[in-house]
């Protein structure tokens, strides 16, 4: 009986922490994914990124006078925040995602 138990502790721990690898690939596939469609917006306008994502929710202007255009969304209960940093000439020159997957 204790072997069996044994085995069953073995396996239980050995499936666990499988399950967890999966969770994060998918993760890091998705903040990828996240990472490589964001990039295709530097360089490009505000207007054009006004007329894609909409109103932000919340401007904050920078040190450097930059302005930082933040859209905020909800998938199951998780608050994605993206943030694109705009320069004085409406060019956007940056962005930073969290929990966007």
């Amino acid at each position: 009986m204790n072997n069996l138990f044994k085995i069953f502790l073995i396996l239980f721990v050995f499936a666990f922490f499988s399950s967890c690898k999966t969770v994060n690939k998918k993760i890091d596939e998705s903040a990828k994914k996240e990472e490589e469609k964001l990039n295709k917006w530097i360089n490009q306008s505000e207007t054009e990124l006004k007329i894609v994502f909409g109103k932000p929710d919340s401007i904050e202007i920078t040190s450097t006078g930059n302005r930082n255009y933040i859209y905020i969304s909800k998938k199951l209960s998780v608050k994605c925040e993206r943030k694109f940093e705009i320069n004085s000439k409406d060019v956007i020159v940056g962005f930073s995602s969290k929990n966007c997957f």
